[in-house]
């Protein structure tokens, strides 16, 4: 992912999303402005349209690599590598989009197994092999249900409205190769929102992007509608999206 128009090399460093409406399968019309273009930084101001329709506005920051200082302040986790972890098996109809993946959960906490903590942790790779350059890592910012889902054993859909992808210098070498530990966590949730946040490290434990999204939390398990009745909770895997 690099600046439209750019000659050099300035890679994406933040993007942001804002799902107005729900995108169905298709193709997306995206219109690309320029409102600010510096030495250090630029950002792009996105527009895509479905039928004509606004579905979604964002933006996009790109900047150069220079010298500067380094540093991580989050240690790598610890699990067991692939290799070593069960496949995750998810109907087709639950995550269509699971199919282009293998999934491999790197904990004891499943989707919709009941566990104490809102949180899940999976090495994770596509299935056709493609490099982890911004686009596939942006993609697996998302990839995994919402941190809830750790909780519950019923689901709900909980579309996002907003999402927010930082990228670290670690992707301006080129893109990184194979697997990926992808973890996805909710921060805090509360009166039908819900504030997740993921990051995903190369197979070599290095931080490649931190991502953060604001959720809406559709009736979730248990909750009493305004007409008194228990929801019934839908089957369904993490709504895309704009969904």
């Amino acid at each position: 992912m690099r600046e439209p128009g750019s000659r050099g090399a300035r890679p994406v460093r933040a993007l942001t999303a804002h799902f107005l409406a729900p995108a169905v399968a298709g193709s997306l019309h995206l219109s690309v402005a320029v409102p600010s273009a510096r030495r250090r930084a630029s950002t792009c101001a996105v527009t895509g349209r479905q039928d004509g329709a606004r579905v979604l506005v964002g933006s996009a920051v790109f900047g150069p690599g220079r010298p500067g200082p380094a540093y991580d302040g989050r240690p790598s986790l610890a699990v067991p590598g692939p290799q070593d972890c069960g496949l995750l098996d998810s109907p087709l109809e639950l995550s269509p989009f699971a199919q282009n993946l293998e999934i491999r959960p790197a904990t004891d906490a499943q989707p919709l197994g009941g566990g104490e903590k809102a949180e899940l942790v999976a090495w994770v790779r596509f299935v056709d092999g493609r490099a982890l350059d911004a686009e596939a890592v942006a993609i697996l910012t998302d990839v995994l249900p919402p941190g809830l889902y750790a909780r519950w054993r019923t689901a709900c859909p909980i579309p996002t409205a907003e999402l927010t992808v930082h990228f670290t210098d670690a992707l301006d070498a080129g893109p990184a190769e194979g697997w990926a530990l992808v973890r996805i966590r909710t921060e805090q949730a509360g009166n039908g929102w819900a504030l997740d946040e993921s990051e995903v490290r190369s197979a070599e434990g290095r931080l490649l992007a931190l991502a953060r999204q604001a959720r809406v939390v559709q009736d979730a398990p248990g909750h009493q509608n305004p007409s008194g009745h228990q929801h019934q909770t839908l089957p369904g895997h993490q709504t895309p999206p704009g969904h």
